[in-house]
């Protein structure tokens, strides 16, 4: 049985021999490149060596790579824990440190000495010890008999076997990941540090200028980069916050070149992409194009708008919400690009055809019929029942998951659901009763009622009229409907004047001095009860979703099985999952439409252009007008003009920001902080005409920390290559 695995993993190591590889599409594992795509790479211009990019017998490009916090990535700039990774990566840490009185999001903050560093509780860094294939141990034991029940279980217990003997007698983390729906699966050790501190960041007019005008669009003149410091104990080991932690002695840092870029210079991306699908069928495709992107569109542009408009009457809730309404807005805008992406590049026809290739293939020998034959029709099957529960699970993430009030109930729940069932320990209950603190902390730091309120105001509305009844909590009928007659405004009103848990004093009141009867007073709060009823009706559609996904799962196991048997000449790669990969490519310009066609760079003129225009996204800051007025460029300056962004032809996804952006000798010359708009939908279609990674040119990192900011202090750590 294990034979069959195996020829499946051999099978697209060995044909890269017999193929060229394409540079502009594919994440690949670092630990594969010298038996995949380092003499493309090194055709292509690098000049490096798998060694230097990946190895675990010596310090290597990949160690100077971390995941930062969950979902970015960042790099090693100094032998001191200096880090670089995007402003947006580090804008919620940016924004908690801010106030009215000390607004860092609007004047930017630079740290003169190490003292002046500031902490970030909860903000990890974590860097790729080791990775191996432990397909053949993930799958002992499995057979082509075993049921799919049994696989699972199976699996799970080896890959906890297997974490558990990484990790022996260390402090590192484990994870094993599946790649290719479970046709293979890697094993990836982590060293995690928890001491990491804000070091520089530019102000949001430099930092996000362009703000949402700009976002997902090329040209491009955003100064996406914020610092931070890696702390450690004194044995250079992972250690809480201390004021007695030291910087943190990297096994490798990047150099950075100010040499510049040219059009078709090779350049290559290392970071954590966090998901892509390229193997989906058609089936999938239409669900997201014709019911769950335009529905999450449509409450997304309700919530930014009512954010919007709060934030720009009110520097606190501006302050406050500047994490939140990113958020939306940016997974708002991509959508909307990718929507016409995959309809220019017809993908859901793209994807019929090949299916119709795949059937006709299937049926062509009786062993792959057997095998493969009905794979299409099993896809129709679950795909027609995952339909219905499309808009409910949307909706039960996008409405009932972004009302703050409704998913703060759910939190507060779980704490009230651990108390009820505690008996008469008083340690218990006290720490119950610190944990509720700690949320309501956490919570109303940064909650604006007046916005929460028309949120609810307006999503219930299409949560109730786009719904059908049995996904109506009872409160909707008892009270929106049959008392204040389908009135949204009156219901909402009472609501929210009802709730203890919508008045920050009288919460905190009831669970200062908690006893039975607060707890009481809780759980017979309207927007408590109004959750609770949520989380009942919606149980079961998240528990349906779940089990089709397990099923697609395993259908898609056998589809990508055969995909690789179908085409034996093709060189697949894993989708992104969040792991360490390597892609590669080259400065590129490109032609979004007919007659028109976009440079490979930008300047700092471009800037000036922009706010001209008197856009209220095109804000530039008086020092910086100065600067440029005065071409004080310094070292970092080209014949005159200031060097800002890049694209160029790396296939990236969300995760890739604050990706480093490398050279053919592995040098730093670019933060990767974007794609362009006509590119976005290659998380499920790639055109390599089209695609193109937006980078921050290093050379105007350099210049904004040193003539910007006067923090010159900081370059004196790194290793500039002129």
């Amino acid at each position: 049985m294990m034979n069959r695995y195996f020829r499946i993993i051999i099978l697209w190591i060995v044909v890269v021999f017999s193929i060229q590889v394409s540079a502009k599409e594919g994440m690949w594992l670092p630990v594969l490149l010298n038996h995949l795509n380092i003499s493309d790479m090194q055709e292509k211009g690098m000049r490096l060596s798998a060694e230097d990019i990946y190895s675990i017998n010596q310090a290597s490009i990949h160690n100077a790579i971390v995941l930062f916090g969950s979902g970015c990535t960042g790099e090693l700039i100094s032998d001191e824990g200096l880090l670089i990774t995007n402003h947006h990566c580090g804008l919620g840490r940016i924004q908690k440190h801010s106030s009215v009185e000390s607004d860092y999001l609007t004047h930017g903050f630079w740290a003169m000495e190490k003292k002046d560093e500031l902490p970030n509780p909860g903000l990890t860094v974590t860097f790729l010890r080791r990775m191996e294939d432990v397909t053949e141990q993930v799958l002992d034991g499995i057979t082509e008999e075993t049921n799919e029940q049994d696989r699972l279980i199976m699996v799970l217990e080896n890959m906890d076997k297997i974490k558990q003997e990484a990790t022996e007698e260390t402090h590192y983390k484990a994870d094993v990941k599946s790649l290719f729906y479970g046709n293979q699966y890697f094993l990836f050790v982590y060293e995690e540090f928890q001491d990491v501190r804000l070091v520089g960041a530019p102000p949001s007019a430099i930092g996000k200028f362009g703000y949402d005008t700009d976002n997902w669009i090329w040209p491009r003149h955003t100064g996406d980069f914020s610092l931070f410091r890696i702390y450690a104990g004194e044995d250079n080991q992972p250690a809480e916050y201390s004021p007695e932690n030291r910087p943190y002695e990297p096994r490798k840092s990047l150099s950075i070149s100010i040499r510049g870029v040219d059009e078709k210079d090779f350049t290559m991306v290392i970071g954590y992409p966090g998901s892509t699908y390229q193997f989906l069928t058609s089936h999938e495709l239409k669900i997201i194009t014709e019911i769950s992107v335009p529905n999450k569109i449509k409450i997304r542009t309700i919530r930014m708008n009512i954010m919007q408009e709060e934030m720009n009457t009110n520097d606190e809730v501006r302050i406050k919400y500047a994490s939140k309404i990113s958020r939306v807005t940016n997974a708002w805008k991509k959508w909307i690009g990718m929507l016409r992406g995959l309809e220019k590049l017809n993908a859901i026809d793209r994807k019929v055809e090949l299916e119709q290739q795949f059937v006709e293939w299937a049926n062509s020998s009786v062993d792959r019929k057997a095998k493969f034959g009905d794979l299409m029709e099993q896809f129709d099957l679950i795909y027609k029942d995952l339909d219905k529960l499309t808009l409910a699970n949307d909706y039960r993430l996008e409405i009932v998951g972004a009302i703050e009030i409704l998913r703060f109930a759910s939190d507060v729940d779980e704490i009230i659901y651990e108390l009820d069932g505690l008996e008469n320990s008083s340690l218990d209950f006290n720490n119950s009763q610190k944990k509720l603190k700690n949320l309501l902390d956490d919570f109303y730091a940064d909650y604006h009622k007046a916005i929460d309120k028309k949120i609810f105001r307006q999503l219930i509305e299409i949560y109730y009229n786009d719904l059908p009844d049995e996904y109506h909590p009872v409160m909707l009928e008892k009270r929106l409907i049959n008392k204040f007659g389908r009135d949204y405004d009156e219901f909402t009103d009472w609501l929210f004047r009802k709730s203890v848990l919508a008045e920050e004093d009288k919460i905190r009141a009831i669970v200062e001095n908690l006893n039975k009867t607060g707890i009481k007073k809780i759980k017979k709060d309207p927007i408590y009860i109004l959750s609770d009823q949520f989380n009942e009706v919606l149980s079961g559609v998240r528990y349906l979703n779940t089990q089709f996904r397990h099923l697609l799962n395993t259908q898609y196991r056998k589809y990508v099985e055969g995909l690789m048997e179908m085409y034996p000449e093709k060189l697949f790669y894993p989708d992104a999952n969040l792991t360490m990969r390597i892609t590669y490519g080259s400065i590129e310009d490109y032609y979004p439409q007919d007659g028109v066609r976009y440079d490979y760079k930008t300047t700092l003129g471009g800037v000036f252009e922009k706010m001209r225009s008197g856009m209220h996204d095109y804000i530039v800051p008086e020092r910086l007008l100065k600067l440029y007025n005065d071409k004080d460029y310094g070292r970092y300056g080209v014949n005159g003009t200031m060097p800002v962004c890049f694209i160029a032809s790396n296939h990236t996804s969300g995760g890739n920001s604050g990706s480093p952006v490398l050279n053919a000798d592995g040098q730093l010359i670019g933060v990767n902080f974007d794609r362009n708009w006509e590119g976005t939908m290659s998380d499920y279609v790639y055109d390599p005409d089209q695609c193109r990674n937006i980078a921050l040119d290093i050379r105007y990192v350099l210049f904004i920390i040193d003539k910007y900011a006067g923090a010159g202090h900081l370059l004196d750590e790194m290793n500039i290559i002129e």
